[in-house]
């Protein structure tokens, strides 16, 4: 008499079985990445709002009120609407060509994009004082011109801009190398333009990572601390952003109002937080449907 061969498994509970995991592993690794995000995420947010909260309500929007908090929000507000928006243009013109074409120097395109992620910030504000310093290259000609860089306002946008341009260039790189040129293609055979292309085929398939590379750019553009300090000379009322602000006020061991306008910061983190996770619950149920 043969025998019998045995039932062969089927593939999901094989893989269920290959990934499933013992109770105490998954207690221990889940208690693991909890107390990790207790510790250095939400105690450390926690005790921002405490300490500036500690004098009351009153003392905590009096700090916010104050004239060089408004001037150093306003003007952290404008850095970003002026960095953002160039990022944005950037990132979809640097995302497209090497996505969607093949040209000399496209390797060393995607390693230059690169490049803020692995220089300190400080360093690249310093490399924008060897620039348009008074004893930079261009600054005597930028200086010709009336043009002043370095401890005003074009020196923090043009430091923000370059810490911050790989965020939307880096999320949509690899969202349209993904998509390929198919359909593309397919409208050019039709007679469609580039800019028809771009707008009813790129612009729909790529907007939510748009989005998500928006949402993450701003919030660093806001945040930024190494380069902007270095550039910006710490001019109270004129080059002091958020950050630099806080910073002064805490050097000053006026802690509260230090983490009153902190607590500014801290809102937007939670913010981003926010806004990206819904980008990223979007984005899924685009792709299911």
């Amino acid at each position: 008499m043969a025998a019998t061969a045995p039932p062969l498994r089927s593939r999901p509970q094989t893989a269920a079985r290959a990934t499933s995991e013992p109770l105490p592993v998954k207690v221990l690794l889940t208690g693991t990445a909890t107390g990790f995000l207790v510790l250095f995420l939400l105690v450390p947010l926690a005790a921002v709002f405490q300490q500036a909260f500690e004098k009351g309500a009153a003392a905590y929007f009096a700090a916010l009120r104050e004239p060089m908090a408004l001037s150093a929000l306003k003007l952290t507000l404008l850095t970003a609407g002026v960095a953002v928006p160039l990022n944005l243009l950037f990132g979809v013109a640097a995302a497209w060509a090497i996505a969607k074409f093949d040209f000399p120097g496209k390797n060393a395109l995607i390693t230059l994009i690169d490049l803020p992620f692995g220089v300190s910030p400080v360093i690249s504000g310093m490399v924008f004082i060897l620039l348009f310093g008074r004893q930079g290259v261009l600054g005597p000609w930028a200086e010709a011109l009336g043009l002043k860089v370095v401890f005003a306002v074009p020196g923090l946008i043009l430091a923000t801009v370059f810490v911050t341009f790989p965020f939307v260039a880096r999320e949509l790189i690899p969202l349209m190398q993904a998509e390929g040129t198919e359909e593309e293609e397919a409208a050019r055979l039709l007679g469609a333009s580039g800019g028809q292309m771009f707008w009813r085929i790129t612009l729909p398939n790529i907007k939510w990572g748009l989005l998500y590379g928006v949402i993450l750019c701003n919030a660093r553009a806001m945040g930024e601390f190494g380069a902007v300090s270095v550039v910006s000379g710490h001019i109270r009322g004129k080059t002091n952003t958020l950050p630099l602000h806080v910073e002064i006020l805490y050097n000053e061991y006026n802690f509260q109002a230090a983490f009153a306008v902190a607590s500014l910061l801290a809102f937007l983190a939670l913010v981003t937080l926010v806004a990206k996770a819904a980008v990223e619950w979007r984005s899924e149920e685009a792709n299911v449907h």
